[in-house]
């Protein structure tokens, strides 16, 4: 690998940890400011998966894996922003579900 390419690679790292700070930053700003709005779950949750894909794609480097590897991924990273939409809009029926 020669250093072009070595620098390529770090402004793109760099370039992705920016955007996950600044993603970070944004929900933060979201839940303080819109606390109550019912649409915030959906947002957060958007924010999150945004937030997984990126990290898949710059640092995990999916797009490169194999498909197998890249679906399990993909699958992995939609748990959280599914689990985060689930509870903030049926939580009470989850819990019913998971009490013994």
């Amino acid at each position: 690998m020669n250093m072009a390419t070595e620098k390529d690679h770090f402004h793109l790292l760099t370039a992705a940890w920016l955007a996950l700070v600044a993603l970070t930053l944004v929900s933060l700003g979201l839940g303080e400011w819109f606390r109550t709005a019912l649409w915030l779950p959906l947002l957060v949750a958007a924010i999150i998966w945004c937030k997984g894909a990126l990290v898949a794609r710059c640092f995990i480097e999916a797009h490169v894996a194999h498909p197998f590897i890249r679906r399990v991924l993909a699958v992995f990273i939609a748990i959280a922003p599914t689990a985060l939409v689930l509870t903030a809009f049926f939580g009470a029926t989850l819990a019913r579900w998971a009490t013994l």
